[in-house]
């Protein structure tokens, strides 16, 4: 059995306001593919090691259409 983070992988979405203007917020992906040119590739093990946040967690930045807030969110893995 693997962790994965469900919202990587489509399993389901999570729907974040906006603390600024209370708007829905978008989910731009997994820290981790923002690191360099290479990390979008990584394997999930080693993507787990280098966003600081446990291994049981993924974490993802969430941006506000409206005024371009953004913010992270840990995003609990699960079993498959």
């Amino acid at each position: 059995m693997d962790l994965v983070c469900p919202v990587c992988n489509g399993l389901y979405e999570i729907n974040v306001t906006c603390d600024i203007c209370f708007k829905n917020m978008i989910d731009k992906g997994p820290v981790v593919n923002y690191l360099d040119d290479y990390s979008p590739y990584l394997l999930d093990d080693i993507a787990a090691k280098v966003d600081g946040a446990p291994s049981y967690k993924c974490v993802h930045i969430y941006q506000c259409p409206n005024c371009k807030h953004d913010k992270r969110v840990e995003i609990d893995r699960i079993y498959i």
